[in-house]
């Protein structure tokens, strides 16, 4: 007959469940001290990093995305407020609170002709031709980054991806997978028919006519009847070249 453990065994069971545990948590906690002091590490020579490229970082649009990818690894975000050590700094804070209000004000000066959507490479080089006084040259990743700040305004800023472009939205309007596979195939030309959506995408013609009627109320699509074939174009500024120059002058 197997013989059962007695007090004094359950006891010593219990007491070495304890130790182990104390020793995972005293393992744990070194763990996370040596985590802490490296960090603490890192980003002291992340300022010092940051102090010696100054100029680097505020010129140089490709230098100044490695940079933030080497913030993000640390837990550093720069554009978290415009006070404190890193807007003293560097500034950055102000550059990019002044990139945000010039894409606002892009935004809204095309919409007219693209409906509040416009590619986020038009809006690069629309946001180039206005600041060509200053001197600073902008990137894709800047415009990226300011605009992720806009969001906190709840005013419908964001980017959204469409084929292989990105475009950026700046009105409330949603659009489904129907409208998205229209602005893909209208990235091929510009435009599309409504016999292209047709026979493109196998649709019914009320199922494209509906589809491409709706982005017409929205402002995002403009019609073109002017054609011998008596075919319907239905243009699309924000994946045309269109945009480019549409209120160029006037930004």
């Amino acid at each position: 007959m197997r013989r059962r453990p007695g007090i004094g065994g359950l006891q010593n069971a219990a007491a070495a469940r304890d130790n182990y545990r104390l020793l995972g948590e005293n393992v744990a906690k070194l763990r996370t001290d040596l985590m802490k002091e490296q960090l603490a590490t890192f980003r002291s020579q992340l300022e010092d990093f940051a102090r010696k490229h100054k100029n680097d970082i505020r010129k140089n649009p490709a230098f100044r995305a490695q940079f933030h990818e080497m913030c993000a690894k640390v837990g550093v975000d720069p554009l978290a407020s415009n006070k404190g050590f890193w807007a003293e700094l560097l500034g950055i804070g102000d550059f990019y609170y002044e990139l945000g209000v010039q894409i606002i004000e892009v935004c809204l000066a095309t919409r007219p002709h693209n409906g509040g959507l416009i590619s986020l490479d038009d809006l690069c080089k629309l946001l180039g031709q206005r600041r060509k006084a200053v001197r600073e040259t902008i990137s894709e990743d800047d415009c990226l980054r300011a605009i992720s700040k806009l969001k906190v305004l709840g005013s419908g800023f964001e980017v959204i991806t469409v084929g292989k472009r990105k475009l950026v939205r700046s009105v409330p309007t949603e659009l489904n997978k129907d409208h998205n596979e229209i602005l893909e195939l209208a990235q091929a030309q510009g435009f599309v028919t409504v016999d292209e959506v047709q026979r493109r995408l196998n649709w019914s013609s009320g199922r494209a006519t509906d589809a491409l009627e709706t982005l017409l109320e929205e402002g995002l699509a403009m019609i073109d009847d002017g054609h011998r074939d008596g075919r319907r174009r239905y243009w699309f500024p924000c994946v045309s070249s269109v945009s480019t120059y549409v209120g160029a002058d006037t930004l």
